[in-house]
């Protein structure tokens, strides 16, 4: 009977769940298609080109590891294992190919050397559009396979063959010229010959440039190592036989054995490490989303059960039960969240399409990530919809179905002077929980801790507003009543209306409180600690002149050389960045040439001494930040894992204050940039009095660099920080979007149920423009409370960011940016008001009144 009954009152009363059905389709939408970057990041696809004809990969360990044992009371003892990916390519000992050869099943075991090789100088459609080049020795060709179209294969130093794809990019053919930038110094080779895949298309996701097995283990640089070995079986061998032959050989070393998908992983390093990020991206925005999302549909349940008090109390009057309305309300959410999740479901499925590809557009994720569309997502959507629909028309119909008939009669006809008790409490409850996370946000110093509890400590404080809304609502009344009086009796009739129904304006200002709050965040976040970042880089570079790459993977050793042999230089500093790991935490870390050092380069030292530092080829300067953490002072021992997960000791030499703006470590730059997969310096500092002129001179045989004052590097700094905020606003950017719809369908619910208080005004005398003028007051005074409240809650929780992250409380707010962000929320509620309010007043007032 009340699945009947729950039928027949959404059929009748469309308009008033209408604007449930979009929170929540909105809401089953986002879920979608975060929970389907999710599943990539879990379960993504990366599929291999350059070992497409190879079976089996042998590869070395790409992770950190760690093993913990705990020692229980009743004398068992608990082994935990973790491991933690590191940032640049592990490679294996070229021994390790002698322990295949000979294994039954084994054809061959090709050695593979994979390295930066950037071509130069090529039409900027080759260059600037192509895909990642990599160079290889010619010998590891039948990994793919790759086979000849022209030329013939690299016989000398001065030789390459390029594959297909280039050439047609550039108009090579073979005979010509090509300038490759490589691990050092860029030199021009000889087009010996045009290679494609044997059998399939073209690489989509890389370049291949394949050397001479000399040149290709010179330009590796790394002697007596390879990247990966390919094992080709024999003929009719079961891979799966051959893989346990293969794991039972290397037993006792670290190398790992990849097929089928498992090779892609192998292969494209940044896609593997794209996986983590996906996750934590999409868990992020699913949580949050989530979180907006329970607060806007019970928000909007709220509205649309207080617009049916008077037919639920007469309900009551005629014998139905409290457990009678709660099974019938719940029934009709179950309806109206099944519909909508369906249809969320289906828009989350392009979105998440959509979403993904911009990720590959703006660099977040690489193009081999293959997106995962699965069924799980979609059906998570739809569970969580109805469980959200189902509990949030219980909660907000909880009090009206306990109510005595009585009762609940009469609070259809007036609304209660003040909110339930239990409502208060949970709100003042809310409201500390959120100031605690506030006060937590004060102490924590790294951005991967900050950032969710950034997020979350704005919903908090946004859903103990709405739990408190009729209280500070009523509060605004009064503070605003002699304003509003002012503007004549169209605004002390307005202000009555904010007093009176204090419970719809509450069910409003929530969600624009949530937009302004949310939105600030989002955007003023990065900059805070990006503006803190660029004041700490530009006190400590005491550089005349940044020498940087414009053009190609960064500036050659001697680029370097040639920039100090110039006279007037006084010290040049090549500067290199990695990441590190000590123990399985994830550093940021750069390595530094020692020569003239303080020169060019100031950290703000505070323990020990940077001469110290300079001085040894085993030292590190850490800043205070890391050496809290990690309890380090000059002449501790730092173990560390540098970028390509080699172990490494070094000695603490000195501590720094501008962590921000240098990185928490900063390390010898040969130790660094041996063990990195591009080892050319990312900048060099110089100092001294050499023009500008003399040091483009002495730069003009290297292609691609660019000679900038440090103003101009501070930024083209920022603009890649920007590039960054740019990524999370797009992450956050949907559920600021769905916040906006929330607020846009709140304040059309409100306006829309209002058809027979504006025939009562219009009987009464008023015009529909008074009536219209008063409805602009209402939303202008609620917008003013949303913004005081929106706005306080992102300063506060913006404050204790910046205290945490960059030890002062100055939050980079800009002032346009912030009118801009009030400005668009007034004209959503101006119009989400003025829109509806001019169709309720199109139906004739003694029609309105006497209508059901």
């Amino acid at each position: 009977m009340m699945l009947r009954y729950a039928l027949r009152t959404v059929r009748d009363r469309k308009g008033g769940f209408l604007g449930a059905l979009l929170a929540l389709m909105c809401a089953a939408a986002l879920v979608t298609a975060c929970g389907t970057l999710l599943e990539t990041g879990l379960r993504g696809r990366i599929a291999t080109e350059r070992y497409a004809a190879t079976p089996l990969v042998v590869s070395a360990d790409q992770n950190v590891h760690r093993t913990t044992v705990k020692h229980r009371g009743n004398g068992k003892t608990k082994v935990k294992h973790k491991a933690k990916p590191v940032a640049e390519r592990a490679w294996l000992p070229a021994g390790t190919a002698d322990r295949l050869r000979n294994l039954e099943g084994v054809r061959t075991v090709v050695p593979e050397l994979t390295f930066l090789a950037e071509p130069l100088g090529l039409p900027s459609s080759g260059e600037d559009d192509g895909p990642p080049s990599y160079g290889h020795a010619w010998d590891s060709a039948p990994l793919t396979p790759f086979a000849l179209t022209a030329g013939r294969a690299p016989a000398s130093a001065d030789d390459v063959v390029i594959d297909r794809g280039l050439a047609g990019r550039a108009g090579l053919t073979a005979g010509d010229r090509l300038t490759v930038q490589s691990t050092r110094a860029p030199r021009t080779y000889r087009v010996s010959g045009i290679a494609a895949p044997r059998g399939h298309g073209e690489l989509r996701q890389q370049t291949s440039l394949f050397f001479s097995t000399a040149e290709a283990e010179r330009l590796a640089a790394r002697p007596g190592q390879v990247s990966a070995l390919g094992v080709l079986p024999v003929p009719g061998t079961d891979t799966g036989l051959l893989k346990e032959r293969v794991a039972h050989a290397l037993k006792g070393t670290t190398a790992q054995v990849s097929t089928g998908d498992g090779r892609g992983p192998v292969e494209f390093l940044d896609a593997a490490g794209a996986r983590v990020k996906l996750v934590s991206m999409g868990g992020a925005m699913g949580g949050t989303s989530l979180l907006v999302a329970v607060l806007v549909v019970v928000g909007t349940f709220a509205l649309s059960i207080q617009q049916r008090h008077r037919e639920i109390a007469l309900l009551r009057t005629i014998a139905a039960t409290s457990r009678q309305i709660r099974r019938l309300l719940g029934r009709e959410a179950l309806l109206v969240g099944a519909v909508a999740g369906v249809l969320g479901a289906l828009a989350g499925l392009p979105l998440a399409r959509w979403l993904h590809g911009r990720f590959i557009d703006m660099g977040v994720i690489p193009a081999t990530l293959e997106r995962t569309a699965g069924i799980l997502p979609a059906c998570a959507a739809l569970a969580v919809t109805l469980l959200g629909a189902w509990a949030a028309a219980r909660i907000a119909g909880r009090r009206i179905a306990r109510l005595r008939p009585a009762e609940a009669m009469a609070e259809a006809a007036v609304e209660r002077r003040r909110p339930a008790r239990g409502r208060t409490v949970a709100g003042l409850a809310l409201l500390i929980g959120g100031g605690v996370l506030i006060a937590l946000l004060g102490i924590l110093h790294t951005e991967a801790a900050s950032a969710p509890v950034t997020f979350l400590a704005v919903v908090v404080c946004a859903t103990a507003v709405s739990l408190l809304g009729p209280l500070l609502v009523r509060a605004a009344a009064v503070l605003l009543a002699g304003v509003l009086r002012m503007t004549g009796h169209v605004g002390a009739l307005a202000a009555a209306n904010i007093r009176g129904n204090s419970t719809r304006m509450a069910s409003v200002v929530t969600p624009l409180t949530l937009l302004i709050g949310m939105t600030c965040t989002v955007l003023f976040v990065q900059p805070t600690l990006g503006d803190a970042a660029l004041a700490q880089a530009r006190e400590g570079t005491h550089a005349t002149w940044v020498l940087g790459a414009s053009r190609g993977p960064g500036v050659p050793p001697a680029a370097a050389a040639a920039v100090r042999a110039t006279p007037g230089v006084t010290a040049a500093t090549e500067v290199v960045r990695t990441t590190v790991r000590v123990g399985l935490t994830k550093y940021p870390a750069q390595g530094v040439t020692a020569p003239g050092l303080d020169r060019t380069w100031d950290p703000g030292v505070t323990r020990g001494s940077l001469a110290a530092f300079a001085a040894g080829t085993r030292t590190a300067a850490v800043s205070e930040l890391a050496a809290d953490q990690l309890g380090l002072r000059p002449g501790s021992e730092l173990k560390l894992h540098l970028g390509d997960g080699t172990p490494a000791t070094l000695t603490v030499a000195a501590v720094y204050r501008r962590g921000l703006g240098f990185g928490d470590l900063t390390l010898p730059h040969d130790l660094v940039a041996r063990h990195m997969d591009n080892p050319l310096a990312a900048t060099v500092l110089v100092a001294g009095d050499a023009s500008r002129n003399e040091l483009a001179a002495a730069v003009r045989p290297f292609p691609g660099l660019t000679l900038v004052a440090p103003e101009t590097a501070d930024r083209l700094q920022a603009d890649r920080r920007q590039e960054n905020a740019e990524v999370n606003l797009l992450a956050m950017g949907l559920v600021l979007a769905f916040t906006a719809i929330a607020v846009v369908n709140t304040l059309a619910m409100s306006v829309s149920e209002r058809i027979k208080e504006f025939a009562l005004l219009r009987l009464a005398g008023a015009t529909r423009r008074q009536v219209l003028r008063m409805l602009r007051i209402e939303t202008l005074s609620v917008l003013l409370v949303a913004t005081v409240l929106g706005t306080g809650i992102a300063l506060a929780v913006l404050t204790a960011f910046s205290i945490g992250m960059t030890g002062g409380a100055a939050p980079a707010v800009v002032p346009l940016v912030y009118v801009t962000v009030v400005g668009v929320a007034a004209l959503l509620a101006l119009v989400a008001t003025a829109l509806p309010g001019r169709l309720a007043l199109k139906a004739r007032p003694v029609e309105a009144v006497t209508s059901r």
